[in-house]
């Protein structure tokens, strides 16, 4: 296997060949001919090129949905068809194929279902991503009803939700505007930050230019070039020199100075223009900042804590809190031991308990009716009385025999039992007969 500054690649292609047949096995379209890439962890990869120069043909040919004509290819050193790998990689295809009839909520359970993430993970990174999008307040809605860029915004946080470690990307700011496209790009830069690799296909040379690190240009399905940004980019034939703005008298001194020296003259002089991206965002922003309402989506969603790797350290830091506010909340005696009687519980405590419950739910077998019937079956407080006590009855039936009488009800000389007589009735009298006779 080919390697690189000491890595060894992600994707790597060695001759790789598609060829295209008819029915009768006559060569219709050789879509991929001849192709040699390696794509390297913790990088941008571009694919760039015209309609029909065979770019989403090799993207197909890395997820395995094609089988390549000839040459070699291999996938986190293995086979693209080999299902192991799927699970580490993420794909937005250049047109999203998602339920209308689903939200944003049940689209992105349904995929994390299908990476086999269990129901609180799947909950939280739904949240987080729905939240990244800028979809929140619409997140009930059917996807049927969104524009094709809220669509393209779900699609991109379906191709997260398994959280990957090679991510595709077909076109990823198709339908989206530019402050969508901004933030799409800062998500791969903060992707790239974390240590993922982004292979990235798109007809928007302005996007590629800002993310990518490495990059092939195709034309018929060959390689024309391939480099660096900056060795693709480099003008080499001429010299750019920026100032602050300069009189005319300075203009003309300086183009003197350059024909006695270099024998050339200044081409041409104008002031710096801003690109139209960074005047539109700043509208916006100028806008937002008035709380200008809109019914669209909105932009100001943070990359998702579990794309940044927090979620674990969020965890932790969350219990060992509710650790340390239980221990202080306790009180302690004089000599440091736990008094006897239990102090009452805090909220804290409730809490930490909940968290125990539903971290109990998720367990594999768990039965919600046997954890009620085993709550019914635990002792009330008025159960914590003598065994005695709890199965004697309230009163005996006639039938049984005279309980003792309590030594205290007789000789008590303030009780009057003619008043409990007339209060029992029948009984009463009967038991006052017996006790005469």
């Amino acid at each position: 296997m080919v390697k690189a500054q000491g890595k060894t690649p992600i994707v790597e292609a060695v001759g790789l060949t598609k060829v295209f047949k008819d029915f009768w096995m006559r060569t219709k379209a050789r879509a991929v001919d001849h192709v040699d890439f390696e794509i390297y962890p913790n990088e941008i990869f571009g694919l760039l090129g015209p309609n029909g120069s065979g770019k989403s043909t090799i993207i197909k040919m890395i997820l395995g949905l094609l089988h390549k004509t000839s040459g070699r290819l291999s996938v986190f050193g293995r086979l693209p068809s080999d299902v192991a790998v799927k699970k580490y990689i993420g794909f937005l295809p250049e047109e999203s194929y998602l339920y209308r009839f689903l939200n944003p909520r049940e689209t992105l359970d349904y995929y994390g279902k299908l990476f086999g993430l269990d129901r609180r993970t799947r909950r939280r990174r739904s949240d987080e991503l729905i939240d990244m999008i800028g979809l929140t307040q619409v997140a009930h809605r059917p996807i049927g009803e969104f524009s094709k860029g809220m669509t393209r915004r779900i699609g991109i946080a379906q191709a997260l939700i398994n959280d990957p470690e090679f991510l595709i990307l077909d076109e990823p700011t198709s339908g989206l505007d530019p402050l969508g496209t901004r933030q799409v790009k800062d998500l791969i830069l903060e992707l790239r930050r974390r240590g993922k690799t982004i292979l990235l296909s798109s007809h928007l040379l302005a996007d590629v230019e800002d993310v990518c690190d490495r990059m092939v240009m195709l034309y018929g399905g060959k390689i024309r070039a391939q480099g660096t940004v900056d060795e693709l980019l480099s003008d080499t034939e001429r010299t750019v020199i920026e100032v602050p703005r300069l009189r005319v008298e300075t203009i003309s001194k300086v183009e003197k100075l350059i024909q006695e020296m270099e024998g050339k003259a200044i081409e041409r002089v104008h002031a710096p223009r801003q690109r139209l991206e960074d005047l539109f965002i700043r509208i916006v922003e100028r806008a937002r900042q008035e709380q200008v309402q809109t019914s669209g989506a909105v932009h100001d969603g943070q990359t998702a804590a579990f794309l940044r790797g927090e979620q674990s350290k969020e965890g932790e830091g969350l219990i060992e809190s509710l650790v340390q506010s239980v221990d202080s909340a306790e009180p302690e005696t004089a000599a440091g031991e736990r008094p006897e009687q239990e102090a009452p519980k805090s909220q804290t405590e409730d809490l930490v308990e909940k968290l125990v419950a539903s971290e109990d739910e998720d367990e594999p077998g768990h039965d919600p009716q046997a954890k009620r019937d085993d709550r019914r079956d635990a002792p009330t407080p008025a159960d914590s009385r003598p065994a005695d006590s709890r199965t004697q009855p309230p009163a005996p039936p006639p039938s049984s025999p005279k309980p003792p009488a309590s030594k205290s009800s007789e000789e008590d000389p303030e009780v009057d039992r003619s008043v409990i007589d007339s209060l029992l009735g029948d009984e009463g009298e009967n038991r006052s007969n017996r006790d005469s006779s």
